[in-house]
């Protein structure tokens, strides 16, 4: 798929992570990775190591096994990143279900 800017890219992003488990799994590895980035940085510099490895190993896990697509990552390596840490973001503000309806989505429901 082809995509002009960031803002044609988001709904198709926000569409590829329709599953809340899916985003659950975006959030904890976008945190991890944030977490060895900062480590790498200030700690000790072989644990820049683990921030892809734990950052696209959830991540990948969450598209594979539950949410059933290929990753935007494969296509879109940037503007995928941008997405991970914009949708990061809304959760951790709790806005990315008012995000998603805005959008025409509507969140899946998790029967536990």
């Amino acid at each position: 798929m082809h995509f002009r800017n960031f803002e044609e890219f988001w709904p198709f992003y926000v569409n590829q992570h329709s599953n809340a488990s899916t985003r659950r799994w975006h959030f904890c590895a976008t945190g991890c990775a944030t977490l060895f980035l900062i480590a790498g940085i200030v700690i000790k510099w072989w644990l820049l190591f683990f921030a892809p490895m734990f950052g696209y190993g959830l991540a990948w896990y969450s598209h594979f096994f539950i949410e059933g697509n290929t990753p935007a990552s494969f296509g879109h390596p940037i503007w995928s990143l941008i997405c991970d840490y914009k949708m990061f973001f809304l959760m951790l503000t709790g806005r990315m279900d008012r995000e998603i309806k805005w959008l025409g989505k509507r969140p899946m429901i998790q029967v536990s």
